[in-house]
């Protein structure tokens, strides 16, 4: 009669200890996929934060694009105009000067790329230059309405955007200077009406 017993209470003990075993094995699971599932989210985090500054560059490269294609139409269509008058005087110079202006003309169409790295570099080499006398040197003060220009310092490493950066400086350099210009028009203009 004993023996019933004894294994009756064996048994609850196995079953006690299988179930605090399956018990401490879930909430070691459930720790483990807590921790698993806030290194996910930090992971999420860090993605969605990269997600919006590559959007944020993404936008600033497409605005730099535009802005620099436009520049390039601009350009081109100076260039066109300037052909045109070259060859609207073209037939009022000497037949050798006309000579002497056509092959200027021909070789001036020719730029290859490696003329274009230098000009570039030789570009950004003086940008960085004026930088440093501007930064070094007290300077005589601009006229009323103009303001130092200030260009970004270039470093090899810093390539395209820094050419970007100093496109989009000098272009705004030349709205000023356009903006100033036609003030100053406009104050000749009505100095002009006054004497008048």
């Amino acid at each position: 009669m004993m023996f019933p017993q004894s294994r009756h209470s064996a048994s609850s003990q196995q079953l006690k200890f299988t179930t605090s075993d399956s018990c401490d094995r879930i909430k070691d699971e459930f720790q483990f996929l807590q921790a698993q599932y806030h290194s996910l989210k930090l992971e999420c985090d860090k993605l969605a934060s990269e997600k919006s500054e590559m959007q944020r560059h993404y936008i600033m490269y497409y605005e730099m694009s535009y802005g620099l294609n436009i520049e390039m139409h601009k350009q081109a269509e100076i260039v066109k105009r300037l052909n045109g008058i070259c060859a609207q005087v073209l037939p009022y110079l000497s037949q050798e000067h006309q000579q002497q202006v056509l092959g200027a003309i021909e070789r001036a169409k020719q730029v290859t790329p490696p003329e274009m790295n230098s000009i570039i570099r030789q570009q950004l080499q003086a940008h960085q230059l004026s930088q440093l006398q501007g930064l070094a040197l007290p300077m005589t003060p601009l006229p009323l309405g103009l303001t130092q220009p200030t260009l970004p310092a270039v470093t090899s490493s810093s390539g395209l955007f820094s050419l970007s950066s100093i496109l989009a400086s000098q272009a705004q350099l030349a709205k000023e200077e356009k903006a100033a210009r036609e003030g100053a028009d406009n104050h000749r203009d009505e100095d002009g009406d006054k004497s008048d």
